[in-house]
């Protein structure tokens, strides 16, 4: 597999991007360090959120999606989502892609491309055939970035009620 320059080899769950970052299954000591590159991103303080996602990662009934980026022991990336069954009246296994990002100073190196390959690889092993991602309309970025992953426009519609 080639990232952006950067050779990869698959380790079951862990995919290792040469002379860069560890790809491996988030766990609960990467909650700091996500939620700061998190801040550094979005310029929000998101950790209520993610003290709720990270709690999932503790349910030992759960399946846990979520993958690091790490480099020299210091979380550069993550990929976080969740797997349904019959949920929201879709009768397959579907799962949702529902936060990524990627230190600034490592962005643009393949980072993204390899946490979403090992996601999409875990998926399916788990027989997730679709993976669903909202983007904001005016994201181009992260838009450009899904569609090279393979995402296009679902059949699915998104409706929104503002209250």
């Amino acid at each position: 597999m080639k990232h952006a320059g950067l050779r990869a080899r698959s380790l079951g769950e862990v995919a290792v991007v040469q002379q860069e970052a560890l790809i491996r299954p988030m766990r609960r000591g990467d909650f700091e360090g996500v939620v700061a590159l998190d801040g550094l991103i979005t310029g929000q303080d998101r950790s209520g959120y993610y003290q709720r996602k990270f709690r999932s990662l503790e349910d030992p009934d759960a399946v846990n999606t979520c993958l690091t980026a790490e480099l020299d022991g210091k979380v550069v990336g993550f990929v976080m989502g969740d797997m349904y069954t019959g949920e929201y009246g879709v009768p397959e296994t579907m799962a949702v892609v529902d936060t990524i990002g990627v230190h600034p100073d490592h962005q643009d190196r393949g980072i993204a491309t390899a946490l979403f390959e090992q996601f999409r690889s875990n998926l399916r092993a788990l027989n997730v055939r679709t993976a669903y991602v909202l983007v904001e309309w005016g994201d181009w970025q992260l838009a450009k970035f899904f569609q090279k992953e393979g995402f296009r426009p679902s059949s699915r519609m998104n409706l929104e009620l503002r209250l």
